[in-house]
């Protein structure tokens, strides 16, 4: 049995973050041992931990699964994203990663939705251009139909150009959707995709290996090779040395009839 599934988690830093996956928007149906189930399917599972409120009892809608290989964890983000359990579509991705540091702007708002396109045929459909950080289709809070439109967002601009070059005006089931940069939401009418948008884009990787070097790592191919250490060469101790700043000379011995 899991030692998660035991009650026992193991401390983050001795759990493998790269074949660590992050599972997001779970039902409260949804249990430690469904995850699991669910998860063993792709791959040898090490760990299931679903975080509860210590009140309630309750899972926050969120969990992590650690499986015993990267590959296995890949290949469940792969096959899991966006299927849907309890009627509800999950969000599946590497735990180790952080969409804050990923989201540069390249937001696509997605319109005239077909209502039967879930978030899985929208992530399949876009995933062609690049690598998605998410999909979102807007529904009807209580019916759970969709409202007709949607969001893609990509790590970079180059995938989103493609992505609306290519599917602005496509079919997508029975209708013609249309493409186009979603507007930002502090900003009243401005829309993602602007040049200074891309400009901070393409000097976020500078800013993200400048930050690597100065937490400790930095990839090989940007390592600075260090000057040899200067050569010392050790002289050898005389006879008689010892290791005090200086030698102390010896008090004389007392006059005659003074006591020691």
């Amino acid at each position: 049995m899991s030692l998660a599934l035991a009650g026992v988690v193991p401390p983050l830093y001795e759990r493998n973050q790269e074949a660590t996956i992050y599972i997001g928007n779970l039902d409260q149906k949804v249990t430690d041992d469904i995850v699991w189930e669910l998860f063993i399917q792709c791959g040898p599972v090490v760990n299931v931990h679903i975080p509860k409120d210590k009140i309630s009892g309750e899972h926050q809608g969120y969990g992590f699964v650690e499986f015993k290989s990267e590959e296995d964890a890949d290949y469940a983000i792969k096959i899991m994203h966006m299927i849907k359990l309890y009627g509800k579509p999950i969000k599946v991705n590497k735990a180790s990663q952080d969409k804050r540091t990923q989201e540069v702007g390249a937001n696509l708002f997605i319109g005239n939705l077909d209502t039967e396109i879930d978030e899985k045929t929208l992530y399949e459909t876009f995933s062609a251009f690049g690598h998605i950080l998410s999909t979102k289709i807007m529904r009807n809070p209580e019916t759970g139909v969709s409202k007709g439109y949607g969001f893609v967002s990509y790590d970079n601009f180059e995938s989103s150009d493609g992505a609306l070059t290519a599917m602005n005006g496509q079919f997508l089931g029975t209708k013609i959707i249309r493409v186009e940069y979603a507007f930002k939401k502090d900003a009243k009418g401005e829309r993602h995709g602007s040049q200074a948008e891309r400009l901070l884009a393409a000097n976020r990787p500078l800013a993200q290996k400048a930050l690597l070097g100065f937490v400790g790592y930095m990839p090989t191919e940007l390592r600075i090779p260090l000057p040899p250490p200067p050569s010392i060469q050790i002289q050898p101790l005389q006879e008689g040395y010892k290791p005090f700043p200086q030698q102390l000379p010896v008090p004389p011995p007392p006059p005659p009839g003074i006591p020691k």
